[in-house]
Formats: structure tokens, sequence, C-alpha cells
């Protein structure tokens, strides 16, 4: 494959890239005027009754052409780009240091260096035991106690020597890895 000298430091390989891993994107509403404010005037929000779609997108590479890192990039909105519409990208947080000055310098990203750290937890779920239907109906029922594996990842921001917490996310594992992302639960953005 050919490597090309960009505007950075950074040598990388001509497009297209291929990166492999595992993703969460998630949408929600959001109040247009919010949005308007992360995204520049020359474009026009896709909105419908004062609200767009916006959200985040959460992987972790594998690989890449930067080698393993994390990346999550919160979505302001969608805006027009005839003849389709495309996702405007509020910030992009990456815990590598060449994917972030690529993002920045190179494609125009809003990229931010951020630290993620990543803990696995078990919570204890206590719920009625289904089985007894009857005994339920007259409020003498069982309860069982289950255990559920779920991930917590926090993503700081950091600039020259200080680190902000920016968000923090509780997501539920799959069987097979509780490492690996899978649909969200919840996400907890700090200012």
């Amino acid at each position: 494959m050919d490597a090309v000298e960009t505007k950075s430091a950074t040598v990388f390989l001509k497009p297209p890239w291929l990166f492999k891993g595992s993703a969460l994107y998630q949408l929600h509403l959001v109040k247009a005027a919010t949005a308007r404010t992360f995204i520049p005037k020359e474009f026009r929000l896709v909105e419908a009754f004062g609200y767009t779609l916006g959200g985040f997108f959460l992987a972790q590479y594998e690989d890449s052409p930067f080698g393993v890192f994390d990346e999550l990039v919160v979505i302001a909105g969608i805006v027009w780009n005839p003849p389709t519409s495309c996702a405007w990208a509020a910030r992009v947080l990456v815990n590598n240091h060449d994917a972030c000055l690529h993002g920045r310098k190179d494609v125009g990203l809003p990229s931010h260096y951020a630290g993620f750290s990543k803990r696995i937890a078990a919570i204890t779920e206590k719920r009625r035991d289904t089985s007894s239907g009857f005994l339920n109906r007259v409020g003498v029922g069982s309860f069982v106690r289950s255990t559920i594996k779920h991930l917590d990842i926090q993503v700081s921001e950091i600039k020259d020597s200080s680190e902000a917490e920016f968000c923090s996310m509780r997501l539920p594992t799959s069987g097979e890895s509780v490492s690996k992302i899978s649909p969200l639960s919840s996400l907890c953005l700090h200012e």
C-alpha cells in the first residue's frame, strides 16, 4: 500500500482506511436550537417540530491505521449536504494521539485527546419469580436474585496537563465477552 505525507508530521496510508472493532451508534432527539450552536450557519439543519437527530457513536477499534484505540463522537444533529444528509460531529474524543492529530489536521474533525477508563461491574437484581403466577397475584410470590454484568466507561478530555470528566456510560455486556460494546443503557454527559 502507498503511504502519503499529510499536513501532519505522521505518515498515513491513502484511503480507503480499514477500521476493525465494535461500535454503538445511539440516536436521540436534540432540540434544534441546541444543535445549531455546534453547526456552521452555512449548513441547513434537518429538523421536525423543533428537533433533529443527534446522539453519539462509541467505537473500540481492534485494528486501524493507528492501531488499537477508542473513539467517542458526539453528534449535534443531521444537516443537509445535497443530494443527501449527514450527521454533524460536535466533538470527537480519541485516546490515540496520531488518530486525534489526523482527525483534526487532515480530515477537519473537532478531535480532542481523551482518556477512556473501563471497568466491568456486576449489579444484583431482585425480581419476582414468574413460575409461581398465582402466588405472585396474591402478593406472596418469591423473588429471584440475578447478577447482571455491565461495562462502566468514563471518558475524560485531556488538555495539556489537565483532565476534565466528559461523560460516563453504563453498557450491558454480551454473553461471550464482557469488554465488547453492546446496546446502551445509560449515558451521562458532564459539563
